[in-house]
């Protein structure tokens, strides 16, 4: 990686090098000479390969020719495919095989917020949850009142408070009451109504929507109460006294809210939920394997880390299910996997069909090539624990969570589950950020950094460019984490990113 040379090699048995600049023809490389032009990130082969056979990066197959490919040529969806070949192309999850003795803990601290129960809190918002679609511009309407952008003065009194958020969304009704549609959204508001970055939360109905809230506290086990305040617009009297109803209710929360102070906390209590959107050819060379570099010393300093969005790890599940701590972990990954299959036949789609169009710019292929770099954002410790969308993490360490691609319904399941903050990558430029939990964005390559500083946090490029190692920027990922987790404002925070990302899946028939 130290080495000026203009493409990449990954594994010594790899079919393919990656272009660190865009290759002009007739330079050699490795002994092999360029067959035209090959953009910054994309795939030069390095050896002939016939039509029909697989194509290697990383060591793994990433797809085969769909038709001969010379040496020196560019490898990409022109002549390279998953094909149906796929369906013949078995992996050996060899359940539990790579599974790791755990070295002795470390310790590190951050500065968090301690609430009376003993969570652990990064951030300290009030929050604005709608039940149901209908509820939304009420929600929006009383955290409007407080917002920063809008009323500047609001939140002055209160400078321990982060902000007053609406977190609404496009569902509720419509819906079989008992489905699984219904159970994954009222899983994912309880979550949230219960999150340790939230202060309080008020939950706003309507009041004859499926989404009853009535019924979704009983399903959760929750309680109305002063940190959990609910009511309907029905029974406020419509839609103005029901913001102003919502607007007092907040003034009533905010001295309390107010009341806390950062206190050394271990980094035990951080969870932090892996995210890769915007994906392209670096990424699996520089952040995402520096983002797991970060997740191994997480998980040995007792905290835990989220890898997600099945479709995007479809075709290395078998990386991870060699690390799985016990064979029923490791198989109900691949339940999900097999789950997702059907669900996408179901709806006439494919798994195969990903990469997206930004991805294949950036130099990503088929969805093998992109799910092996998607992989490395989950470090090489065990795999303890897969979980279903939004259920609540428990466990310490490196886990699943079964969510789709997208990213802000993945992150929106993971923040459900009790993540208290995201690392997020990108090699094309991502906009995103996540409330209640701040999000640090880690760019793949120079180039975008220097495009998009305002939005990134932390580049990566700096692997790619021979400047640091991947064990080095894992180290400063980590350090930002700490410094994150302790209450330095993100980028995305400060630009006001994180409400309109709150997307929970929507599952089932809309009726």
């Amino acid at each position: 990686m130290n080495s000026p040379a203009p493409a990449l090699r990954l594994h010594a048995n790899d079919d393919v090098l990656i272009a660190r600049q865009q290759l002009v023809g007739g330079t050699q490389i490795d002994g092999v000479a360029v067959r035209g032009l090959i953009p910054a990130g994309h795939k030069l082969a390095v050896r002939a390969v016939a039509a029909g056979a697989p194509v290697r990066r990383y060591n793994q197959v990433i797809g085969f020719a769909s038709r001969d490919i010379a040496a020196g040529e560019h490898v990409h969806t022109h002549n390279l495919n998953v094909g149906v070949q796929h369906g013949n192309f078995a992996r050996d999850y060899a359940f539990c095989s790579d599974v790791r003795p755990i070295d002795g803990r470390k310790h590190a601290f951050f500065n968090g917020i301690v609430r009376p129960d003993g969570r652990v809190a990064t951030r300290n918002y009030i929050g604005v949850l709608s039940s149901v679609n209908c509820s939304a511009t009420v929600a929006r309407g009383i955290a409007d009142h407080f917002a920063r952008h809008v009323r500047p003065q609001a939140l002055e009194p209160f400078p321990n408070v982060d902000g007053v958020v609406a977190l609404t969304h496009g569902s509720g009704c419509g819906m079989d009451t008992q489905g699984l549609g219904m159970q994954v959204l009222q899983r994912t508001l309880a979550g949230y109504a219960t999150h340790a970055n939230f202060f309080a939360v008020i939950v706003v109905g309507l009041g004859c929507e499926s989404n009853q809230i009535s019924a979704w506290l009983e399903s959760a086990g929750l309680a109305a109460g002063s940190h959990l305040q609910v009511f309907n617009i029905q029974d406020a009297g419509g839609t103005r006294h029901s913001i102003a109803r919502g607007i007092e209710a907040v003034e009533g929360l905010l001295p309390w809210a107010n009341d806390v102070a950062r206190v050394p906390c271990s980094a035990e209590h951080i969870t932090v939920g892996l995210q890769c959107g915007g994906s392209d050819g670096y990424s699996g060379i520089s952040a995402n394997p520096a983002l797991g570099a970060a997740v191994d010393r997480l998980v040995a300093h007792g905290g835990a880390a989220i890898l997600s969005e099945t479709p995007e790890i479809y075709g290395a599940e078998h990386l991870l299910t060699r690390r799985a701590i016990q064979r029923e972990v490791g198989e109900k990954l691949i339940e999900r996997v097999r789950w997702w299959e059907s669900y996408t036949a179901a709806n006439q789609g494919e798994m195969d069909n990903n990469p997206s169009p930004g991805n294949k710019a950036g130099g990503l292929t088929t969805i093998l090539e992109k799910s092996l770099g998607a992989v490395a954002k989950g470090g090489t410790t065990n795999l303890v624990a897969v979980y279903e969308y939004a259920q609540a993490v428990k466990a310490r360490g490196f886990v699943y969570m079964d969510t789709p691609g997208y990213d802000p319904v993945s992150a929106t399941g993971q923040v459900a589950g009790g993540a208290n903050l995201i690392c997020f990558t990108t090699g094309r430029g991502s906009a995103y950020g996540c409330a209640p939990a701040p999000s640090l964005k880690l760019s793949t390559n120079t180039a975008l950094w220097l495009k998009q500083t305002e939005d990134i946090d932390i580049n990566c490029g700096e692997i790619i460019d021979g400047q640091r190692s991947v064990d080095e920027m894992g180290q400063l990922i980590f350090e930002q984490i700490l410094a994150t987790a302790s209450g330095r404002q993100t980028k995305s925070e400060a630009h006001g990113y994180g409400q309109s990302e709150f997307v929970p899946w929507q599952l089932g028939a809309v009726m």
